[in-house]
């Protein structure tokens, strides 16, 4: 892929798609409050997945932006945050449910609505996981871009308003040959009455071979240590 391929993602609306390593995945916010949902497994052995406990505590974080990588559970690197223009990317909040989409915004249906209707995060989610081959039982905790979730001093998180501005860009590197899975739906946490309604176009380009001082790479000593492993298993696989 020389000149990239890019697609819309409509309000409520789902994708998933195989992706070689050493892509670029450009995320941009059409509107104002922008949040997707996003899986990563690794292409090969659908069995690897994200696990965020590993990826958060590896990096000392409780959110994601520029030199964070997401971990697998085999202790490689599926993607890492190479530029971001938001700062701040939610990787606790988790995503929408049938039930609590109904209770909070008004239950519709496909059959009263057609594609008006209001799509949840977990449902999107498991229809591209069905679509490859996966299920319900292979969900993992999202990572939602573009959200900023705070923790009080009394344990409450609590949804920042305003964070995500219309224009705002995150990009994604793909280390490893990944099923990327995605949900065009809203943060568990937003607190707007009404369904946020908000495209965010997704760019695919070629990304360019990663440097000596790359920024993921050396975030932290946990990353190197990632990165050997994911080059080491590649290095295994193709030569």
């Amino acid at each position: 892929m020389t000149k990239g391929w890019s697609t819309t993602l409509s309000p409520g609306g789902k994708w998933s798609g195989y992706m070689k390593r050493g892509k670029l995945i450009r995320f941009t916010a059409l509107e104002d409050g922008a949040n997707v949902s996003i899986l990563f497994y690794n292409a090969r052995d659908l069995t690897e997945r994200y696990v965020m406990s590993d990826t958060l505590k590896a990096q000392f974080t409780s959110h994601l932006t520029t030199g964070h990588v997401l971990l697998s559970d085999n202790g490689r690197v599926l993607a890492s945050f190479i530029e971001d223009s938001v700062g701040w990317h939610d990787p606790i909040a988790g995503c929408t449910t049938r039930e609590k989409t109904d209770t909070k915004y008004g239950i519709t249906t496909y059959q009263s609505e057609r594609n008006e209707w209001l799509r949840s995060g977990r449902e999107n989610l498991v229809v591209e996981l069905a679509r490859n081959g996966l299920g319900a039982r292979d969900l993992v905790p999202v990572v939602n871009l573009f959200s900023k979730i705070t923790t009080e001093q009394d344990g409450r998180l609590t949804f920042q308003k305003d964070h995500c501005l219309k224009g705002d860009t995150v990009t994604l590197r793909t280390e490893m040959d990944v099923l990327v899975v995605l949900s065009n739906t809203p943060n568990p946490l937003d607190p707007k009455p009404n369904f946020p309604s908000v495209p965010v176009k997704m760019e695919v380009l070629p990304s360019k071979p990663i440097e000596v001082d790359d920024v993921c790479v050396n975030h932290r000593p946990e990353n190197q240590r990632a990165f050997e492993n994911t080059w080491a298993y590649f290095s295994l696989l193709e030569n």
